[in-house]
């Protein structure tokens, strides 16, 4: 429901400088929440129940959580929250985004040809590719123990597998939290722009606003405005591209850039002043998209989860399911 309005104009006095979050504790709880109660019912029943939903909205927020931790631990992670891209798409004003480089460690190197420190043009799109294939495995991973747990006739093996599948079911939901988070960065326009916390030092002839616009739209405004289950209904039908996952992210993030200017002209027609419907929807429409790419990921995962391998010496998931190969030793490990 909308909070009260003085709540609501919170946004207007918290201007002064922040971390870059990319949506708020209240805004990546409802991507993840939003986006797990949308899952269709050809994904694994645990993750439709009611503590599986809360629990991915809770850890949807985890990236964010542990910031803080240290020098080593918050350099290495805050810039796969962001991607600095300009009008032309391209980063920091230096190479362009696409095509994305196959490997961070082959985006950093031409990055550096033209002069520009990758840890200041994000890498937001490696994160999200990352965690969409650590999902796959993971379900890759639940499928086989799943079926070797319903198979299995030796009771100390069978048991084993039973609580492997529980463990497996735990980090699904944290896999889940994380790709959750990052997906929902995406979601948000100023995390894809070189005008991430007001326009900036570039040319500005519509006058858009140099104001510390960031923290305040995607944390104050919409804890005071956005009724978290109101998304459900503004989520797209589910798309899905038949295309690699680094394509499909791509795809996404470019999307979510579009939409950078008229933020700006929101803003600039007093949008996001209380009262005015024109920031709820914004910020509403945004956080919809959110949960509807997160969903789409979550079953493109599962899809790949078919056909990726498991445990030492590796097997195949579908030779596995096929009957072909008894997985225990691979599972359990040998060594």
């Amino acid at each position: 429901m909308i909070r009260a309005a003085a709540l609501a104009s919170a946004f207007l006095l918290a201007l002064a400088p922040a971390p870059a979050l990319a949506w708020g504790n209240m805004g990546h709880r409802i991507v993840g929440e939003a986006a797990m109660r949308a899952l269709p019912r050809e994904l694994p029943a645990f993750l439709r129940t009611p503590g599986s939903v809360r629990d991915v909205g809770e850890l949807s927020r985890e990236q964010d959580r542990s910031k803080g931790s240290g020098r080593i631990h918050d350099h290495n992670r805050d810039a796969g929250h962001f991607l600095d891209l300009d009008e032309e798409g391209k980063l920091l004003g230096g190479p362009p985004f696409l095509p994305l480089p196959a490997t961070r460690a082959e985006y950093e190197k031409a990055l550096q040809a033209a002069g520009i420190d990758s840890w200041k043009a994000g890498y937001l799109p490696y994160s999200i590719i990352d965690q969409h294939q650590q999902l796959a495995k993971d379900f890759g991973y639940w499928r086989v123990l799943s079926y070797a747990a319903a198979r299995e006739r030796n009771k100390a093996r069978r048991a084993w597998l039973r609580r492997d599948l529980a463990r497996r079911e735990t980090q699904i939901l944290a896999t889940l939290g994380h790709l959750s988070h990052f997906v929902g960065d995406g979601s948000q326009p100023l995390h894809v722009t070189v005008h991430y916390n007001g326009w900036g030092e570039y040319p500005n002839p519509n006058g858009y606003t140099t104001a510390k616009v960031h923290g305040p739209f995607e944390s104050e405004f919409v804890f005071a405005n956005i009724d978290p289950l109101s998304i459900d209904a503004k989520m797209t039908a589910p798309v899905d591209c038949k295309c690699p996952v680094e394509q499909r992210t791509t795809n996404y993030l470019t999307a979510t850039s579009r939409f950078v200017v008229p933020f700006y002209e929101m803003e600039n027609g007093g949008g996001l002043r209380p009262g005015d419907p024109r920031g709820v929807a914004f910020a509403s429409e945004r956080l919809a998209a959110g949960a509807s790419e997160l969903r789409d990921m979550v079953v493109s995962a599962w899809k790949a989860s078919a056909r990726v391998t498991v445990g030492w010496p590796v097997v195949r998931v579908d030779d596995v399911l096929a009957g072909k190969v008894d997985p225990y030793d691979a599972l359990y490990g040998k060594d």
